[in-house]
């Protein structure tokens, strides 16, 4: 199945979030519609990408989409309400900042966050339907970039190699270094430093 606008009408937002597995650092989520005059040929699952590939895409999407935008929850949001309501939050707030009104939002996975548009779940959603992979290539390109910017801020946890994911070497320089501002507390590895 690869869905364009044309097979069912209407414009079509394709939404994918990026971050829920992390330790540290916020979850993006990224809302697209795309142009159907335009293909931008590639687009996929962004975990099936290089950065430089997803680089690549993600400056086409930005340049060639009807709309597009970016929404977030904060890491004080995943720990309050959970990283399932977190994430779900932020694809709310990708969707509503949409400068278009979609006809059908696609979401990747088995849950739809509570927007005012008809809305549809799509299991592996990313790979199979070009919006939905445009928006899991926005979503982490711009998380990556953000977990760069933290690696700065908080040298020596390897943001900016991991990206905030529980490696082995950043469970290894979490016991070192302690628990960050920008980490979950209420994620496992985390809470267990905490006690």
């Amino acid at each position: 199945m690869n869905l364009q606008h044309t097979d069912v009408g209407g414009l079509i937002a394709g939404v994918d979030e990026a971050g829920r597995g992390p330790l540290a650092g916020p979850v993006i989520a990224a809302a697209v519609i795309l142009d159907p005059k335009h293909t931008i040929a590639g687009i996929t699952d962004s975990k099936q990408l290089s950065a430089k590939r997803r680089d690549h895409l993600y400056q086409s999407i930005c340049k060639h989409a009807l709309a597009y935008a970016i929404g977030r929850a904060e890491v004080i949001e995943i720990e309050n309400i959970n990283i399932l309501q977190a994430s779900m939050l932020a694809m709310q707030r990708a969707v509503l900042a949409l400068q278009l009104k979609p006809d059908l939002v696609l979401v990747d996975g088995n849950r739809c966050p509570d927007i005012p548009y008809p809305v549809q779940a799509v299991v592996q959603g990313d790979r199979n339907i070009v919006a939905i992979g445009a928006a899991s290539i926005l979503a982490k390109v711009t998380r990556d970039r953000e977990m760069i910017a933290l690696d700065q801020q908080f040298p020596g946890y390897g943001f900016a190699v991991h990206k905030g994911y529980p490696t082995k070497a950043h469970l290894d320089n979490l016991r070192k270094l302690g628990v960050s501002s920008v980490h979950r507390k209420t994620f496992s590895p985390v809470r267990a430093l905490l006690k």
